[in-house]
C-alpha cells in the first residue's frame, strides 16, 4: 500500500469524525458505505443512515473532536482522539475500509482524567510514526506482551518487555515505570477489584505504534480494553489506554458483537 493511499484513508476517517462537530453530512455520504456499514458501538443503531440521523443532535450538543494520532494497517485506520460532549473524553476509533469506503467501525471511550499519577495527560506524547520497517516485529512483541502478561499466560516474562524501569505511562491511574505498574496492580488487589484480560481481538500497528483491542473483566463488569503502545528498540516504551464497560444486552441498540 502506498504512502499516498494510506494518507487518503486517514483523511477520509478523520473527515467522518469531524462531521460530528460540523454537522455536515458530506464526508459520511462520500466515505461510508451506504448499505454495508457495520456499527460495533452497541449504544448506536446500525448502518450509515443512523450515523447521518445523529448529526444534528451531535452538533446541538456542541460536540468537538480533535484527532491526535492515526495508524494505518492494511485497510484499517485507527484514530486516537479527544472528544468533547458531556465533558472531555478520550477515544479510539477503528475504521475498516473496502474499495475506499468505510464498511465497519469499532470504538472505545473513557472520561478524560486531567491529572494522572505520572503527570502526563491521557493523550500527550509523540505522534510521529517511526520505524515503519519494524511494524511486524513490533506487532508481534505487543501481542506477545498482551498474551503473556495481561492475559496471564506467562507473567514471569514481565520485565523482559521493558528497558528497566523506563516506561512512560498515560493511563489515568498508573504512575510511570514498571514500579508504577506493580504499585497500581497491588492497589487493585488490596481493594479486591477484579482486573482481568480474557481475549485479545485486534492488533493494529504501524511502525513504532501498536493498538490492541481486548476483552475482559474490571470490577465485576465485562469490559473493553484498548491499549496503545509505543515500541522503541524492541522494548515497550510508552502506553496509552481507554477502558469502557461493555453494555448489557438489554441496553444495546444493535446486535453486532463488541469486537
Amino acid at each position: 500500500m502506498t504512502f499516498n493511499h494510506q494518507n487518503e484513508l486517514v483523511r477520509k476517517a478523520v473527515a467522518v469524525l469531524e462531521s460530528f462537530e460540523s454537522g455536515n453530512p458530506e464526508a459520511i455520504t462520500a466515505y461510508v458505505h451506504p448499505d454495508q456499514y457495520i456499527q460495533h458501538n452497541q449504544a448506536l443503531l446500525d448502518g450509515r443512515e443512523a450515523m447521518l440521523g445523529a448529526l444534528d443532535h451531535l452538533k446541538e450538543m456542541g460536540t468537538k473532536v480533535s484527532v491526535k494520532r492515526a495508524l494505518v494497517d492494511g485497510n484499517v485506520v485507527a484514530l486516537h482522539s479527544v472528544y468533547h460532549f458531556h465533558g472531555p473524553k478520550i477515544g479510539f476509533d477503528i475504521f475498516r475500509f473496502e474499495n475506499g469506503l468505510i464498511v465497519e467501525h469499532w470504538d472505545n471511550l473513557q472520561e478524560m482524567v486531567e491529572k494522572t499519577p505520572s503527570h502526563h495527560t491521557m493523550i500527550d506524547g509523540p505522534v510521529t510514526i517511526k520505524d515503519i520497517n519494524k511494524t511486524e516485529a513490533n506487532k508481534a512483541l505487543v501481542k506477545s506482551y498482551v498474551e503473556n502478561i495481561l492475559l496471564g499466560k506467562n507473567p514471569d516474562l514481565l520485565a523482559s518487555y521493558f528497558d528497566g524501569d523506563t516506561y512512560l505511562q498515560h493511563s489515568p491511574h498508573i504512575a510511570d515505570g514498571l514500579s508504577g505498574l506493580h504499585a497500581a496492580l497491588q492497589a487493585l488487589k488490596e481493594r479486591k477489584v477484579e482486573f482481568q484480560y480474557t481475549h485479545i481481538h485486534q492488533v493494529i500497528g504501524q511502525g513504532d505504534f501498536v493498538l490492541t483491542g481486548s476483552e475482559g473483566q474490571f470490577d465485576g463488569q465485562p469490559t473493553a480494553f484498548y491499549d496503545l503502545f509505543r515500541v522503541q528498540d524492541g522494548k515497550i516504551a510508552e502506553h496509552w489506554d481507554v477502558i469502557e464497560a461493555i453494555l448489557p444486552e438489554e441496553k444495546r441498540k444493535n446486535t453486532n458483537r463488541r469486537f
